[in-house]
Formats: C-alpha cells, structure tokens, sequence
C-alpha cells in the first residue's frame, strides 16, 4: 500500500516523533510511506475561483508547493494527516493543504486514513476529529485510527508503540 503522510506541524518538535513512529512501522510492514512536510511549506488557502471545475480541468489556477502534495494525494492508498493543535483544531498548514483538494474532490485511490493529533492539553480535540470525520465520509475513505497525545504522551514509549500498532495493523 502507498501511504502519503501529511505533517502540518511548522516546527519539528510537535509531531515529528509520531509521524516517524508511523512511517517507520508501516514501512517495516511492507508499505511505500512519503511524508510531506506541509506545515514547512508554503501553501495558500482555496480561492474558490472554480478555475479547477473550468478551464483547469481539476488543476489548480494557483502554482505553490501544494503542486508537490497533489501528486502524492492522487497516488497514494491512505492518507494520514498528522498536525498538532492550535487553538482548538489543526494548524492552518494542514487546513490550507486539506482545503486545496477540492481541485480533485477527493484522492482518487486513497480508500484508507489516519489522523494523529499532538496537544499539550488532553481537551482541545472535538474540531480537528470532527472536521477529519467530516472530510472522510464524504471522501468514502475509511477511517482507520485517530490517536491523541497529550503534553508528555507526545513522545511518551506508550503511546509511540499505540502509534506503532495502528501502521503495523494496515
């Protein structure tokens, strides 16, 4: 299976141990992972020109580096969003990223998804897994884990292995 693994974390420390927790099981388990850093790059929101459904023919009118993600997004078999979060849901980045796939509607093969959320609080939650269980349903994507950590079950042994099961399981 071909995994494409979006981090929308601009900074290293927030989810850099999940996500390579994840690469690495799923990888040790037979399966081609590609991590996108996308919360590093430079990716504007939709405009909602339409260029797409028109002239553009599912292309983007708009020419940054989510010309690098969509490649990946069309190619692979589950996508994994990976994004600490920032006041109450995933960083900006990652919505930039998860918004601009309206070009395509949805990733033509994926048929699996995972989210990993990072937070130093055990609460803020509820808007990134409503907006992830809201995005994957209407993709006919299966959902196939969310997994939280929370201050220091970030990098905790426990919860990288919980991390580790899920990619084993695929």
């Amino acid at each position: 299976m071909k995994i494409t693994v979006l981090n929308g974390s601009p900074r290293k420390e927030n989810t850099s141990a999940m996500v390579e927790a994840f690469a690495t099981a799923a990888k040790e388990a037979g399966h081609t992972v590609e991590v996108l850093q996308v919360g590093k790059m430079k990716i504007a929101g939709c405009l909602a020109c339409e260029y797409c459904h028109g002239k553009g023919n599912g292309s983007c009118a708009q020419h940054d580096d989510m010309d690098k993600v969509l490649p990946a997004y069309q190619d692979c078999d589950m996508v994994v969003f990976a994004s600490p979060i920032y006041y109450f849901t995933m960083t900006a980045q990652m919505h930039a990223a998860i918004q601009r796939v309206y070009c395509i509607g949805k990733p033509p093969k994926a048929k699996k998804a995972a989210l990993l959320l990072s937070s130093a609080s055990p609460t803020p939650y509820a808007g990134a897994i409503a907006t992830y269980n809201d995005m994957t349903a209407y993709m006919g994507i299966e959902n196939v884990g969310i997994i939280t950590a929370a201050g220091d079950e970030n990098k905790s042994e426990a919860k990288l292995n919980e991390i580790r099961k899920l990619a084993q399981s695929l």
